[in-house]
Parts: C-alpha cells; structure tokens; sequence
C-alpha cells in the first residue's frame, strides 16, 4: 500500500476521532489520552516521508504503531466503562486495526529492504 494511502487512512481517522470524542461529556483527561495518541499516529506518518534515511523512516513508523496500540487500548477502555458504546466505537476500532495492519507490514518491507 502506498504511504499516500496511509496518510490519508491515519488523517481520516484522527478526524474520526475528534468527532467521535465530542459526543463524550466529562472524562478529559481520558478523551485527552485518546485524542493524542489518535492524532499522532497520522503525524508520525507524515514525519517518515521526510525521514533522514531508511532508520529514521523505520523509527518513525514504529512509533506511530506504538500509538496506534495505545490508542486501541484507550478505545477498548472506553468501551468497558461505558464511556462509548461498542457501536460507537466500532468503526474506529476496526479503522486503528487496519492501520496497524499496514504499519506493520511496512516496517517489516522498510527494514527487509534496509538490509
């Protein structure tokens, strides 16, 4: 997948996200959590086309695979809670799964083609 594809994934589900934590009253710090981890997955993306070489790029990625396991944890607690249905967050569940999925396998392509 092209990281053009990636991009625009991760920037329209920091979008999602936003929209999404709108609709919860209370829990700040929480909505904060999420939102931050969220949003950076997109601008870790963004960081890695303008890497400074292959192990810059890599480290970029990775990070923004780290949040993008952070920000399911934050989902899924929400969910147990009862902050957020399991409808509501459904779709961006299934939304971080399919960008993680893409992380990985690029990682796995950047660091196969490092060597």
């Amino acid at each position: 997948m092209s990281e053009s594809k990636l991009r625009d994934l991760s920037t329209d589900f920091a979008v999602r996200i936003i929209k999404l934590t709108e609709t919860i009253k209370g829990h700040y710090s929480l909505v904060n959590q999420l939102e931050r981890s969220a949003t950076s997955i997109g601008a870790n993306v963004r960081e890695a086309n303008y890497a400074h070489g292959k192990p810059d790029f890599i480290a970029k990625l990775q990070i923004a695979l780290k949040e993008c396991y952070e920000t399911e944890y934050w989902l899924e607690l929400f969910v147990k809670a009862d902050i957020l249905s399991r409808e509501a967050a459904a779709e961006a569940y299934t939304q971080c799964g399919t960008m993680r999925r893409i992380l990985i396998a690029s990682i796995n392509t950047a660091k196969r083609n490092e060597q």
